[in-house]
């Protein structure tokens, strides 16, 4: 990979959270869908026993809610709704047919911003609706029908969180290069040409400052040089 033809686009540290936030969401996942449903014993093989199921779901998605939120504030700056949006959302067909050319897109599109301002709030619903439900620490302190409105919500929330996980891994694997972006970190200028004008142009001026600051150091400094040269 010759990386002067690649933009960073994810830092290392937002993909190490991103990718362990996955792993422990299919557990979550998974092992909440074994508590509603025990009959389904293959989802709560993966931490063992119904009892150590029990125990782990909410340790596990407390975790989760943490390295969301620190994705948050890495991330919501970037997708905070701006008037560019709006053309985005008017071409929209356009998009869909892969023809975003000439259609101003920042580092997110609307699709994007939507999909994380869903997930923030779900997994937000999901912790505080999951600390109400949970018996051992803390649901003593509840009403039994507190409860029992936490567990309807907890039980929608964890539903839509499903499905948008699911609607957003098949948008990455529809759009191509962007796994391979969220591994390397790294895409190629000409995807971000392609999916992300706005926030390509940003990209490189960014780029032809640095080589320009650089190329001038250089200047500079080999001019002290001649000057201070013996005679």
């Amino acid at each position: 990979m010759n990386k002067k033809d690649m933009i960073l686009r994810t830092p290392l540290i937002v993909r190490f959270c991103h990718w362990c936030m996955v792993c422990l969401f299919i557990l979550t996942a998974l092992s909440g869908l074994f508590l509603f449903f025990p009959s389904i014993k293959l989802f709560g093989l993966l931490l063992g026993t119904p009892q150590l199921v029990r125990a782990l779901h909410p340790m596990i998605g407390c975790v989760v809610f943490v390295l969301l939120m620190f994705m948050f504030l890495k991330l919501a700056h970037h997708n905070i709704p701006n008037k560019a949006d709006i053309i985005w959302i008017k071409n929209f067909k356009h998009v869909i047919m892969g023809k975003e050319e000439g259609i101003p897109i920042g580092k997110y599109n609307v699709g994007q911003k939507f999909l994380f301002w869903c997930i923030m709030s779900l997994i937000t619903v999901l912790f505080i609706t999951g600390m109400i439900m949970w018996r051992r620490y803390v649901s003593d302190y509840f009403p039994v029908q507190i409860v029992r409105i936490a567990i309807f919500f907890h039980s929608l929330a964890a539903i839509g969180l499903i499905l948008l996980a699911i609607g957003h891994a098949y948008m990455a694997l529809w759009v191509k290069g962007s796994i391979k972006g969220m591994i390397t970190g790294y895409v190629s200028r000409a995807w971000a040409r392609k999916n992300h004008s706005a926030w390509y142009e940003e990209e490189m001026a960014k780029i032809y400052q640095k080589e320009l600051n650089a190329n001038t150091q250089a200047e500079t400094e080999q001019t002290t040089k001649v000057e201070h040269k013996p005679a």
